[in-house]
């Protein structure tokens, strides 16, 4: 193995109380009712427009979500940017797991559906970002997760091959783009996806324990 992609969000960082109090404030400015944030963490995965667009569902029907979804978009992108990285945390071992990545000579990655511009300010605020070498996003490539385009990107920004390779996440999008690319998955037992869409992954507590593995 030479190199170790990860997923951002319920991965390394737990970002759910960001983007909840972005999607509540987006839906108070709609004159809406707000959302428990579990249940905005359950719509956590898929990039903005997915969550914005599930996030009016729980209060309109669907012509009326297609009518307000531009605006919300543009209100829930302004709300992410002031709360990105004010309430979220990194998960334990994180730090330490990156670091012992690097010292063992291994390239990292952050493969993400987050958007960029969001993905590597929030990386910085949490000290996370030096221990990258690089960011892939949900804009870097014509596709998201579970698609293997960005997971075969960040292979070819790092000079390894998948099967060189090893994708740490926490969903079945993270497992399905791993086995889409050809490299190898481990999952987290904690974040956000679902334990059977991760059904049969070898698993770890925490990123300081991945650090150990080999590829599979």
């Amino acid at each position: 193995m030479r190199a170790v992609l990860l997923d951002l969000d319920g991965t390394l960082i737990d970002t759910a109380p960001d983007i909840a109090a972005a999607a509540n404030a987006t839906l108070s400015d709609l004159g809406l009712a707000l959302l428990e944030a579990a249940q905005v963490r359950s719509f956590i995965g898929e990039g903005i427009a997915v969550l914005v667009r599930r996030s009016l569902a729980t209060r309109m029907n669907a012509s009326e979500v297609q009518q307000k979804l531009p605006a919300a978009l543009e209100a829930f992108e302004r709300h992410y940017t002031a709360a990105n990285g004010q309430y979220s945390s990194v998960y334990p071992g994180v730090n330490e797991g990156l670091r012992k990545l690097r010292a063992r000579g291994l390239r990292t990655a952050c493969v993400t559906n987050k958007l960029v511009r969001f993905a590597e300010p929030l990386l910085a605020h949490h000290s996370l970002l030096a221990l990258l070498d690089t960011v892939v996003g949900g804009d870097s490539t014509p596709a998201k997760k579970p698609d293997p385009a960005p997971v075969l990107e960040a292979c070819r920004r790092l000079g390894v091959s998948p099967a060189e390779t090893m994708l740490i996440g926490d969903s079945g999008h993270d497992a399905g783009a791993a086995r889409a690319a050809g490299v190898s998955f481990v999952a987290v037992s904690y974040g956000y996806g679902g334990r059977g869409e991760l059904a049969g992954a070898a698993t770890v507590a925490s990123l300081l324990d991945a650090a150990t593995l080999r590829a599979q």
